[in-house]
């Protein structure tokens, strides 16, 4: 998404302190607890302490999840060794297993992830982090609680999640006057398997103010700390946007519930971001775009639970398939990291495309694969509303021109023709990055390029962003708008345009696949139920 003029203001001053009233109250000690209120700013504590019991202020978070093991997250104040306990009791009374983690220490910004095993199908896990000195094992801190469950094995078991993406963007952070991220709270109680948060997970290039002026004169107050007063360049600032987010209450609940299948988009790195590109915008000092791509990335892998991320290891990939049961496989893409430079879009033949030739590859081949009733493409931008970065380049896959598929559009008509005749049955994407919510349904009787079977892709977010209008569809894959919402003026507040969430239900007696679109305090806007087996719907 375009950057908005809020996000290019900078703050007066030096840097700001940090609420504790988040950051340094007691973490939840179950998370069937609803999130508590907000409490006003106060002097904070450091980013990692020197003495004392080691504490895990930041919560907990669980992802990765199969049939018989888990990953689980963590982060320290201090040196300590990660250990997690785990148990079908929710108070530990029985069955209690301990997983000895790793040491975590400076190098990887006192986080770490330890995988649990051998754990039972179809199972609710409670565990307990403990963090221990790692001087003096007897000296741990406070126990940090969290739950999840194991992928069923059998169809019969239904699946929920969510998705949505764009958090803390275009200067709207964390307001202690509304509760702060109080949709995580409202997303929690409907208790879903896991929540794809479909990228835009933080906003580097956006610094937050301490006050935003609203257009009825009121004012938006915004929690801020040091590392979110200037865009991120070093890798300090990158791990300093991850650690802002997680000063909200709500989220902390939310992640020690629901586990989290995280992609990330331009503004983890800056907006409109690609390989090889030269930064001209004076905010930075940093130049190359590449370089703050390999601070990202290594910040994006210490603050989710993913392991192939951890410790910015080159060979791990951001594009990875999840499989959760019969049911259900999702196919997590990365339209960043491979693709080539924006352009007008223009051009009859594009090898690189969106997605590059061995992620292109490597999706075919999966989807192929996939024996899942129901094979979600998680994809971090849409494929048919024209997303504009300047007066002539395109940022997503179209660029506008209703004819053939040009540029970007190439490489997913290819993906496309690939699934309609391999007969590959249950498909749909999902997405976010717009800043609206809505159904659109692509069909080859409306199209230019019409080999490929018929399909939906729903878009949802922000979950907590500038909200803007809806853009313009391109009508080389024949999109059709069954249903849209969007803020009538661009960057409106979350107050003024609540956050927007999308659910996905699967029956586990009839194989039927339900969309929902859904708003903070709005309940349903839009629903949709797909029949199993078809390879178009």
């Amino acid at each position: 998404m375009a950057s908005n003029p809020h996000t290019r203001r900078t703050l007066l001053g030096g840097s700001l302190a940090l609420s504790s009233a988040l950051l340094a109250a007691p973490a939840l000690a179950s998370p069937a607890l609803a999130a508590p209120a907000l409490a006003a700013p106060a002097l904070a504590a450091p980013a990692f302490a020197r003495s004392g019991r080691p504490q895990a202020r930041w919560g907990v978070q669980s992802g990765e999840i199969t049939a018989h093991s888990a990953t689980v997250w963590t982060r320290s104040d201090r040196p300590a060794r990660m250990y997690v306990d785990t148990s079908p009791s929710k108070a530990f009374r029985y069955a209690v297993r301990r997983h000895r983690g790793p040491l975590l220490g400076p190098s990887g910004d006192f986080t770490g992830t330890t995988v649990l095993r051998d754990l039972p199908p179809g199972r609710q896990i409670h565990y307990r982090v403990v963090l221990a000195d790692p001087d003096d094992p007897r000296r741990t801190g406070e126990p940090v609680c969290g739950t999840f469950r194991t992928t069923p094995v059998s169809r019969r078991h239904d699946v929920r999640f969510l998705w949505s993406g764009d958090l803390a963007g275009q200067g709207w952070g964390i307001n202690p006057d509304l509760g702060g991220y109080r949709v995580f709270e409202e997303m929690r109680l409907r208790d879903p398997d896991f929540f794809l948060f479909s990228g835009d997970t933080i906003y580097a290039d956006g610094p937050i103010q301490p006050a935003v002026p609203l257009r009825d004169g009121s004012v938006w107050r915004n929690v801020t700390t040091e590392e979110k007063s200037k865009v991120a360049e070093t890798l300090a600032e990158f791990r300093g946007n991850f650690r802002y987010n997680l000063l909200d209450r709500n989220l902390r609940a939310f992640n020690a519930q629901v586990p989290v299948l995280a992609q990330w988009d331009d503004h983890e790195v800056r907006n409109n971001w690609y390989p090889g590109q030269l930064i001209e915008d004076p905010r930075y000092t940093v130049r190359e775009a590449d370089v703050l791509v390999a601070r990202a990335r290594q910040a994006f892998g210490e603050y989710f639970p993913v392991t192939d991320l951890r410790g910015g290891r080159a060979e791990g990939r951001m594009y990875r398939v999840m499989r959760y049961g019969p049911l259900l496989d999702v196919f997590v893409l990365d339209m960043r990291t491979y693709r080539g430079a924006n352009t007008p879009g223009t051009q009859t033949e594009d090898p690189i495309g969106i997605l590059g030739p061995e992620q292109l590859a490597w999706v075919k081949r999966e989807l192929s694969r996939s024996r899942a009733t129901w094979k979600v493409i998680a994809a971090d931008m849409p494929l048919g509303i024209v997303v504009p970065d300047g007066a002539a380049d395109f940022e997503a896959v179209a660029q506008g021109d209703p004819g053939a598929p040009l540029g970007r559009e190439l490489q997913i008509a290819e993906l496309l023709r690939h699934i309609k005749h391999q007969r590959i049955t249950g498909t749909l994407w999902l997405t976010a990055d717009v800043h609206y919510t809505a159904a659109n349904h692509y069909a080859p009787e409306r199209a230019a390029f019409t080999d490929f079977a018929p399909f939906w892709e729903f878009v949802s977010g922000p979950i907590g962003a500038g909200g803007f209008p809806a853009g313009r569809l391109d009508a080389t894959f024949g999109p059709q708008t069954a249903f849209v919402q969007s803020a009538p003026l661009a960057n409106m507040s979350p107050s003024e345009n609540p956050p927007y969430y999308g659910e996905v239900d699967i029956d586990g007696g009839s194989g039927e696949l339900t969309v929902r679109l859904r708003r903070e305090g709005g309940g349903v806007l839009f629903s949709r139920t797909l029949q199993p087996g078809h390879v178009g719907q």
